[in-house]
């Protein structure tokens, strides 16, 4: 067995794995110092050590993250099939009818995506919360005003884009599920432009975008939008081109996990 063909192809497959180890030559000691009969018995023990440190912690992450994903899904999906099913909630015979139905289905389909993810990495699913979208009262005709329904709805989008755009670097190990992830905040940005367009027509003074820390909406959702005012992207300052307003407009501020759990707690029992 040549070990140095053996981690060249794995360095093929991952350029980035000495990277989680201390470094190439150190793997390459620490094998050196396998010898004889004995010592190519426990070879494959020793890829085994090898890939639980450079894997075994990006792994728990990555389906921490997929759990954290997912219980942001959850809160949507359940939103909108509650949404759906609220008796004259929705105007009949409009396009809403059928947009947030649309709506519903692909935040449906996010669901099932990442318990199917979760499973695969050999994780378990969290259970769905239990939820309050009146957050404790604040939004007590969320069910009964569709005004009302709409604003929380455009929250909820605007807060999903910017928590999936804040834990995309702990992917990064894996394509495929980076890959996933960065389609679902693609829908999750249409969304949210979709419900803000909607609450335009209905007379809300929001654009498809967010402008500075600006909600649209009120305090009570003031938590999804600061950090947003932002002008200055990786040390330069879009101001020197734009104006302030632009400069914010152009760019999405991602959201840490304790401020999007801080965010969505009102509305978890």
């Amino acid at each position: 067995m040549n070990l140095h063909n053996v981690l060249a192809e794995i360095e093929k497959t991952d350029p980035e794995i000495y990277g989680r180890l201390d470094s190439r030559r150190s793997a390459m000691r620490s094998f050196a110092k396998i010898g004889g009969k004995l010592a190519l018995a426990a070879v494959p023990l020793a890829l085994g050590s090898m890939f639980k440190k450079a894997y075994g912690q990006t792994s728990n992450t990555i389906v921490g993250v997929l759990n954290y994903a997912l219980t942001l899904e959850y809160l949507e999906s359940e939103f909108y099939i509650m949404g759906v099913s609220a008796p004259g909630l929705i105007p009949a015979g409009t396009p809403a009818v059928g947009a947030i139905t649309t709506i519903r289905d692909h935040e449906v389909a996010h669901v099932a995506f990442l318990k199917t993810a979760i499973t695969s990495l050999g994780g378990s699913p969290v259970a769905k919360p239990t939820f309050d979208f009146t957050a404790g009262g604040a939004f007590a005709n969320v069910f009964t005003n569709y005004d009302t329904f709409l604003a929380v709805s455009q929250t909820f989008e605007d807060t999903g884009v910017r928590a999936y755009k804040g834990r995309a670097g702990d992917l990064m190990s894996n394509n495929d599920v980076l890959t996933a992830a960065l389609q679902i905040h693609a829908v999750e940005a249409r969304h949210a432009s979709h419900v803000r367009q909607m609450r335009k027509a209905r007379g809300a003074n929001v654009k498809p975008w967010i402008t500075g820390k600006d909600s649209g909406i009120g305090a009570a959702v003031q938590a999804s939008y600061n950090g947003e005012e932002l002008t200055t992207q990786a040390t330069v300052d879009i101001t020197k081109f734009v104006s302030a307003n632009a400069a914010t407009e152009a760019f999405d501020e991602p959201l840490t996990a304790d401020q999007v759990l801080a965010i969505v707690g009102p509305f978890i029992k």
